[in-house]
């Protein structure tokens, strides 16, 4: 079954979760949609996947201790005290913390709370190594400040500083979006995000998809082609 979405631009798709009015996957109270992709599965493939949750495996004890902190403290703690309450119960001792230089004021002080809890912790900022944004490829007009010296992120390095450290699981605090991508995908150990950047909405970028309808309309039109940053741009953070 199809959805055509001509009407907004775009090709026809399969229907699937998006589409679904019923969610009945959560409780069971009610029935399945006829185009329900996981009810479409096969038996042996689901198996398969619930049979990598058993046993002591990181996935397995990942997974466990995601359960009983939502189980146990459900609308009780805030993400910070989740995430250390996460990062106990999966037997972690060692936490890296991927973080923004421009969120360094934030990641101290969840640093403070980790050694108020007994975790050794290890923070490696996003500009480590210090290599300016023209030496991967950045055009001078696309920095910040054009002809000054601007550090380029790096969070391949980030992750491989704290493999070799070996920490038990890594926090990403306010890395831009695709630096926290590349921060995931070279991280040894389970990675999770603490704060999500969104310079405009206060690192809150849920309000645009709460305000779309009122206050903030702009993020339900289709954008036109970027353009290339002004050479008058200036930001004192990242």
């Amino acid at each position: 079954m199809t959805l055509n979405e001509s009407e907004g631009g775009g090709a026809e798709r399969e229907l699937g979760c998006f589409e679904c009015g019923t969610l009945n996957c959560y409780r069971r109270a009610g029935e399945f949609p006829p185009f329900c992709p996981g009810e479409a599965l096969d038996d042996g493939v689901l198996q398969g996947v619930v049979a990598e949750y058993g046993g002591d495996s990181i996935d397995a004890r990942v997974s466990r201790a995601a359960a009983e902190v939502e189980g146990v403290f459900y609308g009780k703690l805030t993400r910070v005290e989740e995430t250390i309450e996460f990062a106990r119960r999966i037997g972690a001792r060692k936490v890296g913390l991927a973080t923004c230089v421009g969120l360094i004021g934030e990641t101290r002080l969840f640093g403070k709370m980790l050694k108020a809890n007994g975790f050794e912790y290890r923070a490696v900022l996003c500009k480590a190594g210090s290599v300016d944004k023209t030496a991967v490829g950045i055009p001078e007009e696309l920095k910040l400040k054009p002809g000054s010296f601007e550090g380029s992120c790096n969070p391949i390095l980030q992750a491989r500083m704290l493999n070799e450290w070996k920490s038990d699981i890594n926090v990403v605090i306010g890395l831009c979006v695709g630096h926290d991508a590349l921060f995931c995908r070279h991280s040894d150990a389970p990675a999770i995000t603490l704060i999500v950047k969104d310079r405009v909405l206060g690192h809150n970028p849920a309000a645009a998809l709460y305000t779309s309808g009122s206050y903030y309309k702009k993020v339900m039109e289709r954008r036109g082609e970027s353009t290339p940053a002004s050479s008058s741009m200036s930001r004192s953070r990242e």
